[in-house]
């Protein structure tokens, strides 16, 4: 994996939402590449998909030997503090682990925890991003049902992200943390705060340095991550924008039905149609409801984590920058410095070997990252589509069905017109 090189045209793989030839999808015409017909139903159309994506996830299944479930949220007050502890169950058959099964609680610091000792020990591997401890609505409502929920789907998907990455699921820390009953002693563990503080500002200073000759697969890789996260945060807004303005309607269509209700009561052969009309709207209301709700749990929040994915991935490319302008620094001072030849050039040598560890290692985590990236949204496009199409048959079915009822057979016509 290491040895692959990105292709020059590597960005051209990127969603073009500004592309005309992307709008192709929308046209008419019915006929498929191969020259086959398209499918008659929608649905059948996403089912070719869901097809791929089962048989993808079955072979994901067959190779995975850590499965972990975080469940239970359950809610502690103290004289402190309020938090919530999330049951983590995990099932393996790997060798490392001294038991199947574990059964052990957590809360949102111990996943902070985790996270930041695989960062320490693999700065130039792709940690999937945790939630972050605050949104705008959650600093209000940190502690509603909607909120947890979303946070123990988030806190679910990070911990099998890295169960799924060969080295990441290796990590000691990541193996404490699934099995140990308490954290607190590992935790004490850890760097110092100065240890910390040290690192940091040598990181800054030799981001201020700067390089002299980045490789070219990571200039790639970097273009990608910036047109990448600005796309993405582009779809995010625009779904927003779709979701409030559905919930908008929805309060809309909510206040629309009772009024067809009071007017059917003042009316004598209106009355039934205006009743129909109600329930239509009422109906349709639901069926906003729900895809509302799809948008909200399922589109939304993959978008938004692969916004953090970008910023991790901009964070992990900088810290290989960061190996690289030592390796750099230390190179220039051997050439300057010729009393201390053989200290430095151990050193150097060191960098060297350590800067092209840092570079097979992103390089291996950058394609397992962008197809699992690609996966993920994917996903969550088409089942975007399906809940779509899936809405918009069922109010198209509402109405047909009260046009149907409101259609005056021919002998009722003439009936009518006998009467006159």
């Amino acid at each position: 994996m290491s040895g692959q090189t990105v292709p020059a045209d590597f960005t051209g793989h990127m969603l073009d939402l500004d592309e005309d030839e992307d709008l192709e999808v929308f046209s008419k015409n019915t006929s498929l590449a191969d020259g086959s017909s398209m499918p008659n139903s929608p649905s059948s159309m996403v089912n070719q998909y869901r097809l791929e994506e089962d048989e993808e996830g079955q072979q994901d299944t067959n190779t995975k030997d850590i499965f972990i479930t975080v469940d239970n949220p359950e809610s502690h007050v103290t004289a402190i503090e309020t938090f919530i502890m999330y049951r983590v169950l995990t099932k393996t058959t790997r060798s490392e682990f001294d038991s199947s099964e574990y059964e052990v609680l957590r809360r949102y610091q111990d996943f902070l925890w985790l996270r930041s000792r695989l960062e320490e020990n693999h700065p130039t591997l792709i940690v999937h991003p945790l939630p972050e401890k605050f949104v705008m609505k959650g600093m209000v409502e940190r502690f509603n049902d909607d909120f947890i929920e979303t946070r123990r789907k988030a806190l679910h998907r990070f911990l099998n992200k890295i169960s799924e990455h060969p080295i990441l699921s290796f990590s000691q820390h990541f193996n404490v943390f699934l099995t140990a009953q308490e954290l607190t002693s590992h935790k004490k563990q850890g760097p110092g705060f100065l240890s910390r503080m040290g690192e940091t500002v040598r990181s800054v200073a030799n981001s201020v340095r700067g390089l002299k000759s980045r490789p070219e697969e990571f200039t790639f890789m970097q273009e990608y991550v910036e047109d990448f996260s600005n796309k993405i945060c582009s779809v995010d807004k625009v779904t927003q924008r779709i979701i409030k303005e559905q919930r908008e309607y929805l309060d809309e269509l909510k206040q629309y039905g009772p009024v067809y209700v009071q007017w059917a009561g003042s009316e004598g052969d209106l009355g039934e149609p205006l009743k129909a009309v109600a329930s239509c709207v009422e109906r349709c209301s639901k069926e906003t409801e729900e895809n509302n709700q799809h948008l909200s749990e399922v589109l939304a929040p993959a978008l938004h984590e692969y916004i953090l994915c970008a910023e991790t991935l901009k964070t992990v490319m900088r810290r290989r920058d960061n190996v690289q302008a030592e390796f750099e620094a230390k190179n220039e001072a051997l050439a300057s410095r010729k009393g201390e030849q053989e200290e430095l050039q151990d050193e150097v040598d060191g960098l060297s070997d350590r800067m092209e560890m840092a570079n097979d290692a992103l390089k291996g985590d950058w394609f397992r990252w962008k197809n699992s990236m690609r996966t993920d949204l994917r996903s969550a496009f088409i089942s975007t589509a399906e809940k779509n199409v899936d809405y918009y048959e069922k109010c198209l079915a509402v109405w047909e069905s009260f046009l149907l009822s409101q259609r005056v057979e021919p002998s009722e016509q003439r009936d009518g017109e006998d009467v006159s």
